[in-house]
């Protein structure tokens, strides 16, 4: 029985929004395919086109697969998979060769879903300017979150990529996506498929945006900042939108939180 995906239009996304996906073991033998999303194959900023639209439906049946898939977003290249699938989740941690202790972010594709799977402390105004971009947003998590992902940690880091397609993913599958750089823990982050290549293997499909900007700051990734306390802040990672980001928080006159580290 073929699958069969059902499209409708949604801020300016197209989302995949219905499925019958009859999952086979063949749909593994494919691991570590990838699929082009150059300019002349697939216009990410045109959301609305064929190719796209091709392109979204077998990211989001990979992810609904519990698959982990490599995809650019608006920093570097990132390995993503669903974040409310247990199993999704420990891959992407056997992946990276990653420690279990060490907390992982998630995506989602707008701003009212980061209310739905977090608590929010800061007004809309500060959210709508910190997001969609290159920041991540680390709030006290929401119940419905899987439990098994970062068990025992209150708190969770949430980012909105500028980015179409990574977007549309998270938009479609109508849940939260783990999100993390597509290398292994403690080596370089990467800004082109051929620096992953070692990682193909363990992937279902790997999204080929080009080669990203690759300047030594786009590879810091985004930066991280602890939200959780009402008219505080704590930087966790400076990351690539350092500056931008402190502009925004003292504007709305947000207080650092002052901790032994950065007080020296």
């Amino acid at each position: 029985m073929k699958w069969h995906v059902v499209c409708k239009q949604f801020s300016n996304f197209t989302v995949i929004s219905k499925y019958s996906f009859p999952f086979s073991v063949a749909a593994k033998m494919n691991r570590g395919r990838i699929i082009s999303l150059h300019p002349e194959c697939v216009d990410v900023n045109e959301p609305r086109s064929d190719g796209f639209v091709s392109k979204l439906a077998e990211a989001v049946s990979s992810l609904k697969a519990g698959n982990v898939i490599a995809l650019p977003t608006d920093t570097i290249y990132g390995i993503a998979g669903l974040a409310q699938n247990s199993e999704a989740v420990n891959q992407i941690y056997h992946i990276k060769n990653r420690d279990l202790s060490n907390p992982i972010a998630v995506c989602v594709g707008r701003i009212q879903d980061v209310y739905k799977w977090s608590k929010v402390t800061i007004s809309e105004s500060l959210l709508s300017e910190l997001l969609p971009g290159p920041v991540t947003v680390v709030l006290r998590r929401g119940e419905e979150l899987n439990p098994d992902l970062n068990p025992g940690v209150s708190l969770v880091g949430i980012r909105i990529p500028d980015h179409t397609f990574v977007r549309a993913c998270a938009l479609s599958c109508n849940e939260p996506l783990v999100l993390t750089s597509a290398n292994l823990s403690t080596t370089p982050s990467t800004v082109a498929i051929q620096e992953f290549q070692h990682l193909w293997p363990k992937l279902d499909l790997i999204f080929d945006g080009g080669t990203l900007p690759k300047t030594e700051k786009q590879r810091l990734g985004s930066t991280v900042v602890d939200l959780s306390v009402p008219g505080k802040y704590r930087v966790i990672r400076k990351g690539s939108a350092y500056e931008n980001t402190m502009n925004k928080l003292m504007h709305h006159k947000l207080e650092e939180i002052v901790t032994e580290q950065n007080s020296r």
